[in-house]
């Protein structure tokens, strides 16, 4: 008597199973990494006072001190006298500029326009705020110090010391996150764009991985 099931058809089960969790899995991962998808009702800053003040930064500031981020946040991570208003600034630029999208999106910091730039203002004022504050540590001063002469420098010989935009008088808060409105991302062509050619990578980059799990031979 014939067994109505194949060994090979369990083993396709199997694989299109193996296939389907790690599919699931970078799905997971991908949401977890886009905050904004998952908490798209947020906008402005709702001036809270619960948190740490974060002063305004001018358009001109953001461009040239926009460079430097990783230089600060790398020497922030590394300081060990802190206190708790440091913590919760390099806490805040840091969270921040994940719901900016790493400032990934092209025109972020140079286009007010960009529904990304009120955040970027955002994340660069705590950045800024953050390495004042490392001008006054003992073992982070002197690279701080550095830092902020180039930042000046910069400024004054490009002149974009008094560069202003409509967010450049606007102060931030530790408790609220600023965070793109999907209506203006929709509205903005170049922001657009670039979030459906990113979402077409990952896709394309899924179904590889998907045919290459089905392709895979089993032991």
């Amino acid at each position: 008597m014939l067994n109505g099931s194949h060994p090979a058809h369990g083993n396709m089960r199997g694989r299109r199973q193996d296939s389907n969790g790690v599919l699931l899995a970078i799905f997971c991962l991908m949401v977890s990494c886009w905050p904004f998808a998952v908490a798209a009702h947020g906008g402005a800053s709702s001036d809270s006072q619960a948190g740490i003040s974060i002063p305004s930064l001018t358009h001109g500031e953001m461009a040239v001190i926009a460079p430097y981020y990783g230089r600060i946040i790398s020497l922030a991570e590394s300081a060990s006298d802190t206190d708790e208003t440091f913590r919760r600034l390099l806490n805040f630029a840091q969270i921040q500029r994940t719901y900016c999208l790493w400032g990934m999106v092209p025109g972020s910091v140079g286009d007010e326009e960009s529904p990304f730039n009120e955040c970027s203002h955002a994340y660069l004022a705590a950045v800024k705020a953050v390495l004042l504050q490392m001008r006054t540590m003992k073992d982070e001063k002197a690279a701080a110090g550095d830092i902020v002469s180039d930042v000046d420098s910069a400024l004054v010989r490009n002149n974009l010391s008094l560069i202003l935009c409509k967010f450049s008088g606007e102060g931030f808060n530790t408790a609220d996150l600023i965070r793109p409105k999907p209506a203006d991302i929709l509205l903005h062509a170049r922001s657009l764009t670039t979030i459906l050619a990113a979402g077409l990578v990952v896709i394309a980059g899924l179904w590889v991985a998907a045919r290459a799990l089905r392709a895979a031979p089993r032991p």
